[in-house]
């Protein structure tokens, strides 16, 4: 019905039959409909539900292509993870907005992924926010703006869950609910943010309205899912995930919490192949590539983990996750000077100002300079640790550590003993805090210290 024109990788159509764009008049709209673009989004729609992703992107581009104005295939390529971080971004920059269409350009912006300098992400919402749509001019009760529209606002709240402001997340995601209970989008990150926070009260409410309001969607399962993750019953949880996969194969969400879930359990064949699946299914997802790093990683094989972070990178080059655990890989491999570098170039992809979420890296980073006997700068990223979390042992032992390699040992013992505060039975600060005061008391009790 569709007929059998065909389509390149860019998404140009070549339809021998008829070269012409049909548009539909549509009574009480003021646009008309572009006929080739929905056939174009139909044959997409088509392909994806013969299970051909490969060929359903490549029409999906050609829907969009057609008519900017077809939302629902870019929402197709953006949701299901079709297209890597370059890719949509070049397949927006080939986009021919009519002058009117200006604001609807920078919204597009808006909807891809949001890894940027947080200067540059900040000042995209903040001229669209200013902007105002204009349906008629000759109306101006026609005019609009975009500052409290819920899907500029949702993404807003998806931009701050990348960041790692989970706390700003919730807040924003919970009053958008409240406007508008029905936003799949927004009650997705409101969800994950939730997990990351441990609010398993909230988890708990949100999983049972969904289950009751919409028993047949992935959504509501995957909410039951995080529910039971988030109080650390992975058996219950994996039975959720899986079941949301079931129900909605196109669900990204649901096969990486199963792979979570089966990680957790250190169930790793079953975790490979959650992730695995995903990472063929959502090509342009570079989270199932990396999961399958840190896998590789536990199992101790570096190699094999630097190849998936690096093929992460590939997908997703803006990522600061993905330069941590490069820096992680090449530590444990024992290239120190590498990992400083990973680790640099971590912080500097960092999107927002520094939060605890990225205390760790500031850590491995601090533990590199260390085993380059760089104890200057090992000590001040120690210290610049300290003012992101104060309840970090491994600060506390690595600060140690590098002021007994210095000599320094009243400061040494210092934070042997604040470390052990908050584990009394830490083998090793126990173990060096002895050391340590053997080291101190000989010092003193050295002749060339006496006063003649």
């Amino acid at each position: 019905m569709l007929g059998d024109a065909k389509v390149d990788e860019h998404g140009n159509v070549n339809d021998t039959k008829d070269c012409n764009v049909m548009y539909l008049d549509k009574e009480g709209e003021d646009r008309e409909i572009n006929i080739s673009s929905a056939i174009c989004f139909l044959r997409g729609k088509a392909y994806e539900a013969l299970e051909n992703r490969a060929q359903a992107r490549l029409w999906y581009k050609a829907a969009i292509k057609a008519d900017p104005l077809c939302y629902e295939a870019l929402e197709c390529l953006i949701e299901n993870h079709m297209l890597t971080s370059e890719e949509e971004a070049s397949l927006l920059s080939s986009l021919q907005f009519a002058p009117e269409d200006g604001w609807l350009s920078s919204f597009y912006s808006c909807l891809i992924k949001k890894y940027d300098k947080e200067t540059v992400v900040e000042a995209k919402f903040t001229e669209l926010e200013k902007q105002s749509c204009n349906i008629n001019p000759s109306d101006p009760s026609f005019i609009c703006t975009l500052k409290n529209n819920t899907d500029l606002l949702a993404c807003k709240a998806e931009y701050y869950h990348q960041c790692g402001e989970y706390q700003k997340c919730f807040e924003l995601t919970a009053i958008l609910l409240e406007k508008d209970p029905f936003h799949m989008k927004c009650t997705l990150v409101h969800l994950a943010a939730a997990m990351e926070l441990g609010h398993s009260n909230e988890l708990y409410l949100m999983a049972c309205n969904l289950v009751k309001d919409y028993p047949q969607k992935a959504l509501s399962w995957f909410a039951v899912g995080c529910y039971y993750y988030c109080i650390k019953k992975y058996d219950q949880s994996r039975r959720y995930f899986s079941k949301a996969a079931n129900l909605d194969g196109t669900f990204p969400p649901a096969l990486i919490g199963c792979g979570n879930a089966y990680a957790a359990q250190e169930e790793g064949d079953q975790a490979m192949l959650a992730y695995r699946t995903a990472a063929r299914l959502f090509p342009g997802c570079h989270l199932p590539t990396l999961y399958i790093g840190m896998e590789y990683m536990r199992t101790h094989s570096f190699k094999l983990a630097e190849q998936f972070f690096m093929q992460a990178k590939t997908i997703c080059p803006s990522d600061p996750l993905v330069y941590n655990e490069l820096g992680v890989v090449a530590y444990d491999m024992k290239e120190y000077n590498k990992a400083v570098w990973w680790f640099q170039k971590t912080l500097s992809h960092i999107p927002s100002s520094l939060s605890e979420m990225w205390e760790p890296t500031i850590v491995n980073l601090a533990h590199a300079y260390r085993k380059l006997k760089m104890y200057h700068e090992a000590i001040s990223y120690y210290e610049k640790a300290l003012t992101l979390s104060t309840r970090s042992l491994s600060t506390y032992a690595g600060l140690a550590y590098t002021y007994h390699l210095q000599d320094n040992f009243p400061a040494a013992i210092t934070y042997y003993h604040k470390a052990l505060w908050l584990k009394p039975d830490d083998q090793f600060c126990t173990e060096m805090l002895t050391v340590a005061l053997v080291d101190e008391a000989r010092r003193g009790l050295d002749p060339r210290n006496e006063p003649r």
